[in-house]
């Protein structure tokens, strides 16, 4: 009696426009974090953990989504039974001749994919799959609702799960992301700025205006990797991944003078380019636009959950995400001799689009529209936007040690998101020394072994290029 009483109690707490954008009748989106086991798993202690260890990370773990007598949405909690958010799948027995079920998981993973949570129950779940794969001993799936929180959230709430595997009783480190300030220049030399306060002024302005064309008008062409077919979200997905040194990357990174997410994004536009010419090699100079997610918390790294549950922190939970819309550099003669000017354009880019807060007018524009038409509108044009576009790309950075779940060694870490009418979309993360790139692609539509092979084949040439530039004395 007393518990039914405080679950009544906790029928206040509001859900956030953007939890209401992404569990709308337009978009159900999901974040799902993979953790690759390198010892068999033990669950026995699957329920106790979830009890007393996930649970506990933050109440809408424990809450429903509800509309209240006025009509908004609301977090109500409720009696969670762990039992019934974990799936153990049983697969048939493997018939390769190395008894792997790399093919029975991707098609597990494919069918997750695109099934919603019952909206009685807490928007989560976790499935624990016993099988050996190339590249683990076994796998657990974390499939979080993205009404949740954004992939910082859900991968803050993650890694609270998670201790180090070296030494439990130290926290997981993370690499550093710090810009060096210049506050002690900030009020010197404004009339010298001017000129670049205009610049950004008026390039900030065409940015939005060209959001807004994006958004509401102008569709990107379609190519091998957009059919512009709608309600592709609900068909089968494929997954693939590609393992990247990032000493490598790093290697590169200091050959070129940019940063690494710069050097990333031109691998990702080159690989998709050398795709694109693959198939059709009229597409190699088509129109074609990448939707960049962004965190907009003005942080470093990732902060405790308790930390982000304050309410004046920076890294305060929730969806604090924005994006870009950053067009792919064409496939020309230049490019195809030297695949550095697309990571050198990918800077150009990334460094004017950082200057821009066409970002902000979006987001204020998205507000209005929330308070003038409400969520649903305010899903269909997100909706709109991604399938307007051709590609969607996401990053999170992972912990430099290794993990351990329960005393579970974890190999690998990696990421997706579903719910978008994108057929191609790219998540990536680092963990430890390797960066996983991670392709959700459409089944059917995309070859993902070329996709693969063409991103891989972008990095090696990237590589080697790079590697002919002399070091700087």
């Amino acid at each position: 009696m007393e518990m039914d009483k405080l679950y009544e109690e906790e029928v206040e707490v509001a859900v956030s426009p953007p939890g209401q954008y992404f569990n709308s009748s337009v978009i159900c989106s999901y974040v799902f974090g993979f953790l690759e086991v390198a010892v068999p798993i033990d669950d026995s202690h699957a329920l106790s953990l979830i009890q007393h260890v996930f649970l506990p990370i933050n109440p809408r773990f424990s809450s429903i989504m509800v509309r209240d007598e006025d009509g908004k949405m609301r977090w109500k909690r409720v009696e969670v039974k762990p039992e019934e958010h974990v799936k153990i799948p049983i697969f048939p027995e493997s018939t390769s001749s190395d008894q792997l079920y790399d093919h029975y998981l991707g098609e597990y993973v494919s069918s997750i994919l695109t099934e919603r949570t019952p909206q009685t129950k807490p928007l989560w779940e976790i499935h624990i799959i016993k099988y050996p794969t190339r590249n683990a001993i076994g796998t657990i799936i974390f499939k979080l609702h993205h009404a949740l929180g954004d992939g910082y959230s859900l991968m803050g709430a993650l890694l609270s799960c998670l201790q180090r595997a070296d030494d439990p009783s130290f926290p997981l480190s993370f690499p550093s992301s710090k810009v060096p300030s210049n506050s002690q220049h900030a009020n010197k030399n404004l009339f010298n700025k001017l000129p670049s306060f205009i610049s950004t002024f008026f390039s900030s302005m065409s940015d939005f205006g060209w959001s807004l064309m994006k958004s509401k008008m102008i569709k990107d062409d379609k190519t091998p990797i957009r059919s512009g077919y709608e309600g592709t979200e609900s068909q089968p997905f494929t997954l693939s991944n590609i393992s990247l040194s990032l000493d490598q990357i790093k290697n590169i990174k200091s050959k070129l003078g940019v940063t690494i997410n710069d050097l990333v994004t031109g691998i990702v536009f080159y690989g998709l380019r050398l795709y694109m010419q693959e198939m059709n090699d009229k597409a190699k100079i088509s129109n074609s636009t990448a939707i960049v997610m962004l965190n907009t918390r003005n942080i470093g790294g990732y902060q405790s959950v308790e930390e982000m549950l304050k309410p004046k922190v920076k890294g305060i939970w929730g969806n604090k995400i924005s994006f870009l819309q950053v067009s792919i550099p064409k496939l020309n003669q230049a490019r195809m001799s030297n695949p550095l000017e697309f990571v050198w354009k990918a800077h150009e880019i990334i460094k004017r689009k950082k200057r821009s807060f066409s970002v902000y007018l979006i987001g204020l524009l998205l507000q209005l529209e929330m308070k003038l038409r409400g969520s649903e509108a305010v899903a269909k044009n997100i909706y709109k936007t991604m399938g307007n576009s051709s590609v969607v790309l996401s990053n999170l950075v992972g912990p430099i040690e290794h993990m351990a779940l329960a005393k579970h060694p974890i190999s690998g870490l990696y990421f997706t998101m579903t719910g978008g009418p994108e057929n191609v979309n790219i998540t990536i993360i680092s963990y430890v020394k390797v960066l996983r790139i991670t392709l959700r692609t459409l089944k059917g539509f995309i070859d993902e072994h070329k996709l693969k092979f063409c991103m891989e084949k972008a990095f090696e040439d990237i590589f080697k290029a790079s590697m002919e530039i002399p070091d700087k004395n």
